[in-house]
């Protein structure tokens, strides 16, 4: 677990990516392999052109090659990586070039539409290419001729892929290489973003036209069991909604079916959604806020008298506020649902029709932006 934060403001402490890391441990087994040389630390150049310097946790002799491993430290970022140790099983081939394969703990891609082909590991094209310039730097350096089999891993990577959307993606196995940049900001949750992108882009290319983004696990099993929808159409945006939208903004052709997302379908916590309808595109607390003088503003706009306005405004939950709206029969829920999908309209494409469903704590829906109204989930 994390520990406890300072309660006053604090600088926050960037992070190295998993990319970063394979890289380093690949410039500790070349230069073992190569000069018979096993720094502590080592230095790898970022694609921005930071230098930054690694520790080596270990090396260890194995056929053919060494495995040198580091351990992951993703700064302030809550990385899910984070503490891991990642390793590089580094071998020498007589033929020139390099072959990247997936170790224990990285997986593979299984289906279309990532950047990567099936069958291949799931080390993505930045993180290739660092682990690349740099041994072909050592190559160079130590007068090499020959080739590398670069083998990366994860300890208990299969185990900490449960916690992130691979599974969903077809990265079978394990987890990804990331980084595009070698370094975490904390709290970009660039994995995250990348991870929905990723989705929409392998919901399209398996001839997926409409998806389902929500903000949770209640409001994804609501909209799912709704429609029946297979999990690849199923996004989960988390509180990254702005994401989600700004990346359906310029809707794509997949260039080997031929197909483009139709329809987005929108699920999520009525408390989640009244800040999207207030324009919030993140709906992370740290980001935004719940905001109460907007609710008890649409119950005066429904005809809400005003003391129940007054109640609202000092309300503790959104959800208090539904009941005590609903209670009177003042539909707020539906009135945040279709401020919501203007919202999403104004980023998403035109060609893409959007709908929005708002669920309670319970996971049973209580509006849509169709005017449909719900109790215990059954539409009235």
């Amino acid at each position: 677990m994390w520990p406890e934060s300072s309660e006053s403001q604090q600088p926050l402490r960037n992070g190295l990516t998993t990319g970063s890391c394979a890289t380093a441990c690949c410039v500790a087994a070349a230069r073992a392999l190569l000069a018979d040389k096993q720094p502590a630390t080592v230095e790898v150049s970022l694609p921005r052109g930071e230098k930054v310097n690694l520790s080596i946790l270990e090396y260890s002799a194995i056929e053919r090659g060494i495995r040198t491993a580091t351990v992951k430290d993703a700064g302030d970022d809550p990385d899910a990586t984070h503490g891991a140790t990642l390793f590089v099983e580094l071998r020498l081939t007589v033929q020139p070039g390099i072959v990247f394969k997936a170790a224990t703990g990285v997986g593979t891609v299984t289906r279309e539409g990532l950047v990567l082909d099936i069958g291949e590991p799931a080390i993505n094209p930045v993180p290739r290419q660092m682990m690349r310039n740099h041994l072909q730097h050592y190559a160079h350096t130590y007068h090499y001729q020959g080739g590398f089999e670069v083998s990366v891993g994860i300890e208990n990577g299969e185990q900490i892929a449960k916690h992130t959307m691979n599974g969903r993606l077809g990265i079978i196995g394990g987890l990804s290489i990331l980084g595009t940049t070698g370094i975490v900001r904390p709290y970009s949750c660039s994995a995250y973003i990348a991870s929905i992108h990723q989705g929409i882009d392998v919901a399209r290319a398996n001839e997926f036209t409409h998806l389902a983004a929500s903000t949770g696990i209640a409001s994804e099993r609501a909209i799912k069991d709704h429609y029946q929808m297979h999990e690849i159409s199923l996004i989960e945006m988390g509180d990254f909604v702005g994401a989600m939208l700004k990346y359906l903004r310029r809707e794509k052709i997949d260039s080997r079916t031929g197909k483009q997302i139709k329809k987005l379908s929108i699920s999520a916590g009525f408390g989640k959604l009244t800040k999207l309808a207030n324009g919030h595109l993140d709906l992370n607390s740290r980001q935004s806020s719940i905001d109460f003088q907007q609710l008890a503003d649409i119950a005066g706009m429904l005809g809400a008298s005003a003391s129940l306005q007054n109640e609202l405004l000092n309300a503790n939950t959104s959800i208090e506020v539904l009941n005590k709206s609903n209670a009177v029969g003042l539909d707020i829920a539906t009135v945040i649902c279709k401020n919501a999908l203007a919202v999403a309209r104004n980023i998403v494409h035109e060609s893409i029709d959007i709908e929005v469903w708002a669920v309670d704590r319970k996971g049973l829906f209580v509006a849509n932006s169709y005017g449909h109204t719900f109790k215990k989930g059954i539409k009235q």
